[in-house]
């Protein structure tokens, strides 16, 4: 019996110490990246900036700012459409960040050359 069992495979190429070795990198460039993210922050604005949503780039909110002067809070109608806005500045700054964690965890969390696609749970 040989030690590797892949050389009866024929080729004996197969080293698991080089392939352990790749999937290690690519686990701490996944987790440099993650943290790059969480860094960065993304602004969504609706009406003319009259409300502006920041988020990081992992899509939590870190900031809201309304614009003065436009809403007094006295009706309930005015009350209900900052609340709108509020949260379409949110889904618009939120979209921003997807778009941008997509292009720098994409190659990353795709798998990369590794022989059979990623590792599991290192997608999104």
């Amino acid at each position: 019996m040989t030690q590797n069992p892949f050389d009866a495979l024929g080729g004996g190429g197969f080293d698991m110490n080089a392939l352990l070795q790749q999937a290690q990198q690519m686990q701490e460039q996944l987790e440099s990246a993650q943290a790059q993210l969480a860094e960065t922050e993304v602004e969504g604005t609706v009406a003319g900036g009259a409300v502006t949503v920041k988020v990081n780039g992992v899509g939590e909110l870190v900031g809201v700012q309304i614009k003065a002067g436009g809403f007094d809070g006295s009706d309930a109608d005015d009350l209900s459409d900052l609340g709108d806005m509020i949260v379409a500045a949110y889904r618009d700054a939120k979209a921003q960040a997807d778009s941008m964690a997509s292009e720098v965890l994409g190659p990353l969390a795709g798998g990369g050359g590794l022989p059979g696609g990623g590792l599991p749970g290192l997608g999104q």
